[in-house]
């Protein structure tokens, strides 16, 4: 049978056994009217008073949008705030790009995240997360770190954040606080956030929200400087609104983070000795350091010693920035990988990705469909794909003609389990 994976910007259709098993989430329809619904919400949103009537004329406004590789759609979000807060001078806004520990955007890019108007009018900045000089200290985490964010967001009169809510791999769900921290956070916090300890936490995991250390942390840092106003989306897997929370940061946040495990969780019987998956698709597949999302959903559903087949086209390489390249060069294994990486006197830019990587892979082989050469893929521990049909051919000889076989064609969109 046919079936067709969220890769990149074109889909790919691959052919799979007849007896695959395709987990996807409900096929949610978009919101009849969209702008509509993000209006109604400004004017009636969840435990905060009309957005409209808590800025002031003379408040400067800062906005903290999701960065290229998320899919929030910032092109409708941003520009439906600027027109209800219109009682505002355009010069009071800043835009804030929450790159975390990622690169910097373009103005092309810019323009393809928020629209030519936004570009041209409104003043927009990236998180310098190593610049201390754009970076406030607000104190210490009870989680062992001073705590820095974004200058202009703290010195900010009101302080908006917007996102999209879908279970994280391990923050337990992305939006809302995740926003703020680690979207415009310094790297000394963000370290301590991504810390071996933190990422290894059995309940640092997807849909989990309880006694989850990443998820109490990036709530307790917000509390420091909270957002007066979140506006969030839930998206399907066309990226179409599917529903608008607004208001309170942690009330609005919770009611979305419901929504979206209602919706978003499949419970499977059993595990699979092969699991495939995609990454969403563009933008979340642009480097392989994401793909490492659409592996943790597959690994949540493969036997021991199985396999994963991850479609990520990869267009933007490894990425270029930061270390994660770098990491597996320092190892021969991925156990070797853990071992160091655990070590407290390990500490690297980039380690809680291959962290979280290299335990997927003691437990299954990780191979990778995309468009990174050989060299690239088999230097990340993983093993390249050419062709997805021949590669499920030849499991055949290690797990036998009748092996189990799952797909996951909208990727991390869709978070399986089993209950064991």
């Amino acid at each position: 049978m046919e079936t067709t994976l969220l890769y990149g910007k074109e889909n790919l259709t691959i052919d799979l056994p007849e007896n695959a098993f395709v987990v996807e989430p409900k096929n949610l329809k978009p919101l009849d009217d969209e702008k509509e619904s993000i209006k109604e919400a400004f004017k009636n949103p969840i435990g905060t008073p009309p957005l409209k009537e808590m800025v002031k004329e003379s408040d400067t406004v800062a906005i903290v949008i999701s960065d290229i590789t998320r899919p929030t759609p910032n092109h409708i979000l941003v520009p439906l705030l600027i027109e209800e807060l219109s009682h505002v001078p355009l010069e009071n806004f800043v835009i804030i790009n929450g790159t975390g520990t990622h690169r910097d955007q373009t103005r092309e890019e810019f323009v393809g995240m928020l629209g030519e108007w936004v570009v041209d009018n409104i003043r927009i900045i990236n998180n310098q997360c190593h610049d201390k000089e754009t970076l406030v200290n607000l104190g210490e985490s009870k989680f062992g770190c001073d705590v820095y964010l974004n200058k202009e967001y703290v010195n900010a009169d009101f302080k908006i954040v917007t996102g999209f809510i879908e279970p994280h791999f391990f923050a337990g769900f992305s939006g809302g606080p995740k926003g703020i921290m680690p979207g415009i956070a310094g790297i000394e916090t963000i370290m301590t956030f991504h810390n071996a300890r933190m990422i290894g936490d059995p309940l640092a995991t997807w849909g989990n929200m309880v006694d989850n250390p990443v998820q109490d942390m990036t709530r307790e840092i917000n509390a420091m400087c909270k957002a007066d106003f979140m506006l969030n989306v839930t998206l399907n897997k066309e990226k179409e609104i599917t529903e608008v929370f607004a208001g309170e940061l942690y009330e609005a946040h919770d009611r979305g983070c419901e929504y979206a495990k209602e919706h978003a969780m499949v419970k499977c019987d059993e595990r699979f000795d092969v699991v495939i998956t995609s990454n969403s698709g563009y933008p979340l597949d642009q480097n392989l350091y994401q793909a490492v999302k659409g592996m943790s959903a597959a690994h949540k559903i493969v036997k021991e010693g199985g396999a994963i087949l991850v479609a990520s086209e990869c267009s933007d390489g490894l990425p270029s920035h930061g270390n994660y390249s770098k990491i597996f060069e320092m190892a021969d294994s991925p156990q070797e990988l853990l071992d160091m990486i655990n070590n407290p006197e390990f500490k690297m830019f980039d380690q809680w990705q291959v962290q979280k990587q290299a335990v997927i892979q003691v437990w299954a082989d990780v191979h990778v469909y995309s468009k990174l050469t050989e060299e690239q893929v088999k230097g990340a521990m993983l093993k390249p794909i050419h062709n997805m049909e021949e590669t499920l051919d030849e499991l055949k000889k290690t797990y036998g003609e009748d092996m189990s076989v799952a797909v996951l064609p909208l990727g991390p969109l869709t978070i399986p389990y089993v209950e064991e």
